[in-house]
């Protein structure tokens, strides 16, 4: 099954990739369709999970955060891929990862064309957390093995976590309401890799958002590569999403590269965002 030939050959990749990020977290001379600059792990990471997945029998496209548009490699399922989230904190030595969504529609595609969707973090083990099926299952990468952690997760009934990127100071007001009631009830939890933010919602209930901002009324991160699916992830594992209206497998999508306020996780702190968006602010 092409789904399965996808994240087995992503589960393959993972300990490669983890054992060449030290040599290669200089930037490059370039940006990626995005605009952010590049360090040559993204290239390197996206080169791999290229020449892999597009030899898959069944997987008719393949687009990738770091790259201007769609390959076209046959017939059959579109695959999405972050190659490296959260790269910048290779400096820094915190957790990256990596983010793939596959589609059964022609990209850009909506959230709800997808059929499965997942992530690898490369922290202090190497996981792999698969959505498909109604099921949500991590596994750890372990000398070739791919151990289980969890074979049906579900988010905590008591949430405890929240995690918000962009700072207070680029918030718009009505982000920023909502904000000030959540840090009151839950503990800060923020690392800067959307995956190991998320995956600690995932693990603790809460809430992950990076929301609209002042500068970015459309946020920063991408619908295509990660909005669509970690809300893909996060909705099959009992949570809502949302980007402030509706919940991102809703989202349209005009072009492979947009961008998209995210907001991620229990359900009650999903439903009261929307509800606090539908309230005016004063500026």
């Amino acid at each position: 099954m092409t789904v399965t030939a996808v994240f087995d050959a992503v589960a393959e990749l993972a300990p490669r990739i983890r054992a060449g990020l030290i040599e290669r977290r200089d930037p490059l001379e370039s940006e990626n369709a995005s605009g952010d600059t590049q360090l040559a792990a993204d290239d390197w990471a996206d080169t791999l999970f290229g020449e892999r997945l597009t030899a898959i029998d069944g997987v008719g496209e393949y687009a990738s955060e770091e790259r201007d548009g769609v390959t076209d490699c046959g017939e059959g399922l579109s695959v999405a891929v972050d190659p490296l989230d959260g790269s910048s904190n290779l400096q820094s030595n915190n957790p990256v990862g990596t983010i793939v969504g596959v589609y059964d529609a022609d990209l850009p595609a909506r959230g709800r064309d997808l059929v499965a969707a997942g992530y690898v973090i490369y922290g202090p083990t190497t996981t792999l957390t698969v959505a498909r099926d109604g099921t949500v299952r991590t596994e750890a990468l372990v000398d070739g093995d791919r151990r289980p952690v969890e074979r049906d997760q579900t988010l905590p009934g008591d949430p405890t976590v929240f995690g918000f990127g962009g700072g207070p100071d680029s918030w718009t007001p009505r982000f920023a309401a909502y904000a000030e009631g959540v840090q009151h009830e839950l503990k800060c939890r923020y690392g800067g890799a959307l995956v190991a933010d998320v995956n600690q919602v995932l693990e603790y209930g809460g809430v992950f958002a990076y929301p609209e901002l002042v500068s970015r009324p459309s946020g920063k991160l991408r619908h295509q590569f990660e909005g669509a699916p970690i809300a893909y992830v996060i909705e099959t594992a009992g949570g809502a999403s949302s980007d402030g209206r509706r919940s991102l497998l809703d989202r349209p999508i005009d072009s492979l590269h947009d961008r998209t306020p995210v907001h991620v996780g229990s359900r009650t702190y999903i439903d009261r965002l929307e509800e606090a968006f539908l309230q005016e602010v004063p500026q």
